[in-house]
């Protein structure tokens, strides 16, 4: 008998009892948290400007508090950063997640409060471990040590005791001790503080995991899977499985995991290890795979956060619907607002879902507002990669009439990397600088780029250049001369750059 993993699964049982009640209690249970977040709030600069203490029910919330976006927030942002309390949310807000801006920044700095730390992002990982272990009566996760990678943070200010960094690691910050030694989370707090250069942080953990009984693991496909390779290359083996004999379950989020599928596969080939996806992002943790046979995520209700949606097929239109959680319906896209306790006021992350289920409310995600190049959480927008293409340019000398971009394969690899068709008008003096520099630009521009680079996880861009005219031909092909018809910038698939190769080898 599994005397710990029994132990643990008792002690979380209380979060399975309340995920139930999402079935029945929905309603109220969003209803009771805008309550909740509206009378903490209400003696903030935020909750002052907007009448707080007279907002008695959604109605009014709707009503009174316009949908923002991260440009709309900054200005309260930066007072937050400067140290001043009780603008967006009471207090110091002493932690921000530092994610790239798809708008007019380089960075967002998105705010996170203790309690919604506390409240919503620590507990969805309770909550992943809860769930797991209730659906898994076999597992012996209490047996063995559960990875846990994550980012960097530092004091956004010297001395201002405020952090700043990705998600991740200011969670592994936050996680209690008592949490922590019962789950056997490696590496150990403080292991990694001073190692900044991210191969260095590899080698450290590869070295560290190799002899270490691990049943799990979690983060990024995009920053875990290369780490196993290179720990089970290092040690000789074939496979994970003969290295990791016990590993169970692998907790995934930021981008889909079928792309990954194959590298799962052939490093885990008895097909034992589950994969559990999760939806946490800079501003919260939202969803949960509660059933690992079921590929759609669990809303999670009781994190402190209110959830509304605008339907897809009126998003961006003046008078769009923006619809509170029992009012959605199934098989129709959603861009998610939020309201946290963090001090995000009907907040548009940017995120698209579908709802496959209610009662409970389960969904799967559909992919941004914006149109993005996402292989591997690079998370590259049409905004950012049209100000690298400029500087790009400024820098070189050169001037880019059209391109597009799509990445070198639909399935990912440990090679793949983003290629870029460029119709040059004036073309550069030499190409593989132009490469160079542009490489340099899209890093400065995609924070989450930048952090694949350095991880490995993605390759250097190429280059190819375009015959004169190909666009052009493209579009007249198409039918779509003149107008608003253009050529997409960023494509996830293959079908158009491939026309578009094939038309320019002619």
């Amino acid at each position: 008998m599994d005397l710990i993993t029994s132990i643990v699964r008792a002690v979380m049982h209380y979060r399975v009892r309340a995920i139930r009640r999402y079935a029945t209690d929905f309603e109220s249970i969003q209803r009771k948290t805008l309550r909740r977040l509206v009378r903490q709030a209400s003696g903030t600069s935020w909750g002052k400007q907007y009448g707080y203490d007279s907002i008695r029910n959604y109605a009014d919330y709707a009503e009174r508090v316009p949908v923002n976006n991260y440009s709309s927030i900054k200005p309260y942002v930066m007072r937050m950063i400067d140290g001043e309390p009780d603008v967006l949310w009471p207090g110091l807000i002493p932690f921000f997640a530092k994610s790239s801006g798809t708008t007019s920044d380089t960075f967002k700095f998105i705010p996170v409060s203790r309690q919604g730390l506390k409240h919503c992002h620590l507990m969805g990982g309770k909550d992943v471990t809860a769930t797991f272990l209730d659906t898994h009566p076999n597992s012996h996760a209490g047996l063995g040590y559960s990875l846990v990678l994550a980012g960097e943070c530092e004091p956004i200010k010297p001395g201002s005791g405020i952090i700043a960094g990705d998600i991740s690691s200011i969670m592994s910050k936050a996680i209690p001790g008592f949490f922590r030694r019962m789950l056997h989370l490696i590496p150990p707090a403080g292991m990694l503080e001073r190692i900044h250069d991210y191969k260095d942080r590899q080698e450290t953990i590869s070295l560290y995991i190799a002899g270490k009984r691990l049943v799990s693991f979690s983060g990024l496909p995009g920053w875990n899977l290369p780490l196993l390779q290179k720990t089970v290359q290092m040690m000789g083996k074939q496979n994970a499985e003969q290295l990791w004999p016990h590993m169970e379950m692998f907790a995934h989020g930021g981008c889909s995991i079928s792309p990954y599928k194959p590298i799962i596969e052939k490093l885990f080939p008895s097909g034992s290890l589950v994969c559990i996806e999760n939806y946490n992002a800079s501003e919260g943790f939202f969803g949960v795979q509660t059933d690992s046979n079921d590929p759609s995520m669990m809303l999670m209700l009781d994190y402190q956060v209110f959830y509304e949606f605008i339907p897809m097929k009126e998003y961006g239109i003046a008078d769009a619907r923006v619809l509170p959680l029992w009012e959605v319906d199934t098989d129709e896209d959603y861009a998610i607002i939020i309201t946290t306790s963090s001090g995000l006021w009907r907040y548009e992350i940017g995120d698209v879902i579908r709802f496959v289920r209610k009662k409970p409310y389960k969904f799967i995600f559909v992919g941004r507002t914006a149109l993005t190049l996402n292989i591997c959480s690079e998370k590259l927008s049409i905004r950012q990669a049209d100000l690298a293409i400029e500087q790009a340019c400024r820098t070189t000398g050169c001037i880019v009439r059209e391109y597009t971009v799509a990445p070198d394969s639909e399935t990912y690899n440990n090679n793949s990397f983003h290629q870029w068709l460029v119709e040059f008008d004036k073309e550069p003096d030499n190409i593989r600088k132009f490469a160079s520099v542009l490489q340099d630009c899209v890093e400065q521009f995609d924070y989450n780029y930048m952090r694949m680079m350095e991880s490995g996880s993605i390759n250097p861009l190429q280059i190819i250049k375009a015959r004169p005219g190909l666009f052009y031909d493209w579009l007249e092909s198409k039918g779509k001369l003149g107008g608003q018809h253009k050529v997409p910038r960023l494509s996830q698939s293959r079908k158009l750059i491939e026309e578009l190769l094939s038309m320019n080898s002619k």
